[in-house]
């Protein structure tokens, strides 16, 4: 199953409330899910072209893999999630005290800093699942000071993590809350930051490498909380039904031959350059 997107999907998207995203971010195992995407981040800094000394935010930090990326480029980097830390968080946060990175407290839709404080603003999978996409838009704009840049790294509906997405939606019986795959396509990007600056976007492609679909499949399993949580409200023929269908979709995007599993996740990658 795909996420199913209207190429003139509206921008007023009922808000997904706070306290929910807070209870599904807090307790996602970054270590599982985020492995790899160190990569997306380093590329990322690359097409910003950071500097030595750029005042750079990281935005719904995460893993912490754009603040550690822009902390290796000898950038001024300040990190900001809602999300309290858990103790593989822990490590990641003291990875990156380590390279310099400060952490502040706050929300994508509610910054704690002054208008244009930043040179760049990065989010790497991270704002695409703000509670309230306007919002979140004005406030990255906001805090990045003018001919300064927004840059985004976006999950797409029609690669492996919105299909994989779509998956858990409808083994919930629901869509996916707040429609995020909405930020993988560039005329809802023009439609959130169109007003505020020029939008550039390209789409990109980054490897999940595991031994096979199994072993990717148990890792998701017990190390990403949230798919614990849906697993313990189904029952054990909608368990297995969820378990094939994932198998499924990870045999059908598997490149490689030996057994192993190398599947290419597309997002889109996106710079706003801010008027």
């Amino acid at each position: 199953m795909q996420l199913s997107l209207s190429r003139n999907a509206p921008r007023n998207i009922p808000a997904v409330p706070e306290s929910r995203l807070r209870a599904t971010w807090s307790s996602a195992d970054y270590a599982v899910v985020g492995a790899g995407l160190q990569i997306v981040a380093d590329e990322l800094c690359e097409t910003v072209n950071l500097c030595e000394d750029s005042c750079v935010l990281d935005v719904a930090v995460g893993q912490g893999a754009g603040a550690q990326a822009a902390a290796r480029r000898w950038c001024d980097v300040t990190a900001t999630d809602f999300a309290p830390d858990d103790a593989d968080r822990k490590r990641q946060r003291t990875d990156a005290e380590n390279l310099g990175v400060r952490f502040v407290e706050g929300e994508v839709t509610a910054l704690p800093f002054a208008d244009q404080t930043f040179d760049a603003v990065l989010s790497v999978f991270g704002a695409m699942f703000a509670a309230d996409p306007d919002r979140a838009a004005s406030e990255m704009v906001r805090v990045c000071r003018r001919g300064g840049t927004v840059a985004l790294a976006n999950w797409t509906a029609s690669g492996f993590i919105g299909q994989l997405f779509g998956v858990m939606a409808r083994q919930c019986g629901q869509p996916a809350e707040g429609a995020p795959f909405l930020w993988g396509t560039e005329e809802y990007l023009w439609d959130l930051f169109g007003a505020y600056g020029r939008v550039e976007t390209v789409r990109k492609r980054v490897a999940f490498r595991h031994r096979s679909p199994k072993d990717w499949l148990a890792k998701f399993r017990a190390g990403y909380e949230p798919v614990q949580r849906m697993l313990g409200k189904l029952e054990k023929p909608r368990q297995q039904t969820f378990d094939e269908e994932l198998l499924s979709l990870a045999a059908r995007s598997n490149r490689a031959t030996d057994g192993s599993m190398v599947v290419d996740a597309e997002y889109l990658e996106v710079l706003v350059t801010r008027r």
